[in-house]
């Protein structure tokens, strides 16, 4: 799993408010079907950019809470919603929500569900602190779905491989419907949305995976810094003469609490 010590905090904050990560939020937000009052949860808030927009959204008599078990995202988070009187930024994981039953009337993890050991557990968490009628919102990555082009492949799969250990599971997509319906929620949705590249932006999705990519093999023993540093070169090099190529699919899921 990523660590988001204060190095990658920094990029993130840069990287989620470009356009492909405000895209993919927004893809959260419009699903959620928000109106003026609601109680809304932004499990795994992050940098608090998604909780920001939700205490907007719901007004003055709404309230929103962002939880997140990292402590450098929940400084930022705090930050960036201090001027919102109805927003509270909590210590918390998916899986043991600090929130009592039937608290929320709208739930979002955005990229939370692939990290976690025990997806059913926090879907049951959702399940619990969500009213009757309540929705829950979740997007993630379909980490199988990566096509990245590379003149070297037989090192763009070491890189692949090694970024493979970052998550825990990859399909969460294809889980969702029986899993929710096993929770007891209905009217459960998957809509798949794809980012496909063939220019490299300082605040794209694709960038910004270089990046964590790069630094993760080597961190952790996967490859060395000497190659990753080699691959990440030669993307920058790629998008230089016009061949770059990156597509990634990630998948809004959506359910209500009968």
């Amino acid at each position: 799993m990523l660590k988001f010590d204060e190095a990658t905090t920094a990029l993130l904050e840069i990287a989620y408010q470009g356009g492909d990560v405000s895209r993919r939020r927004r893809m959260a937000f419009d699903a959620l079907h928000l109106a003026q009052g609601d109680r809304v949860v932004d499990v795994g808030c992050g940098n608090g950019l998604l909780t920001e927009e939700l205490a907007r959204a719901v007004g003055p008599d709404g309230h929103v809470t962002g939880i997140d078990p990292s402590e450098d995202m929940r400084g930022p988070a705090k930050d960036r919603c201090a001027a919102f009187a109805n927003t509270v930024i909590k210590d918390g994981l998916a899986d043991a929500l600090p929130l009592q039953d039937g608290a929320a009337d709208k739930l979002a993890a955005v990229q939370v569900l692939e990290y976690l050991s025990d997806i059913p557990a926090a879907i049951r968490e959702a399940h619990r602190v969500l009213r009757r009628g309540g929705r829950f919102v979740a997007v993630d990555t379909g980490c199988k779905t990566l096509d990245w082009f590379s003149d070297n492949p037989d090192r763009m799969q070491a890189v692949l491989a090694a970024w493979d250990h970052h998550y825990i599971e990859p399909r969460v997509a294809a889980l969702w419907p029986k899993l929710t319906q096993d929770c007891g929620f209905t009217a459960i949705e998957v809509a798949p949305f794809t980012f496909c590249d063939v220019t490299l932006r300082p605040d794209g999705i694709a960038f910004m995976l270089m990046h964590l990519m790069s630094r993760y093999a080597a961190e952790n023993g996967h490859m060395t810094e000497a190659d990753t540093q080699a691959w990440f070169d030669e993307q920058v090099e790629l998008a230089q003469q016009g061949r770059f190529f990156f597509s990634l699919t990630y998948y809004c899921m959506s359910a209500v609490k009968p």
